[in-house]
């Protein structure tokens, strides 16, 4: 199995703890961080926008992905949504080993 981490960033808390719940109470999700307190600057629709966002950091095994991307999509409110995947090429063994139990 290989464990990996998927980014996405949300515009409130609660956006981002409706996303966090969903992805682990539907055992897609080992578990998910909300960080708060991000910046985000990006460019959008001709022009660069700068916005307060959440950063959620979700730890998954990756053959999970499809369903984490469509799970985000469907509850995020964002036209564009980020979602990345990051595969773990190494890490504590517990630790992935619970990752994998997990989701």
């Amino acid at each position: 199995m290989t464990q990996a981490i998927i980014l996405t960033m949300v515009n409130s808390k609660e956006q981002g703890k409706l996303i966090a719940h969903n992805l682990v109470e539907a055992k897609l999700a080992a578990c998910v961080n909300i960080i708060e307190k991000a910046t985000s600057v990006y460019w959008w629709q001709g022009k660069v926008c700068e916005e307060p966002e959440l950063l959620l950091i979700i730890k998954t095994e990756s053959a999970n992905f499809a369903e984490v991307k469509e799970r985000i999509l469907s509850l995020h409110e964002y036209e564009l949504p980020e979602v990345i995947m990051f595969n773990i090429d190494k890490g504590y063994d517990e630790y992935l080993k619970w990752i994998t139990a997990n989701s």
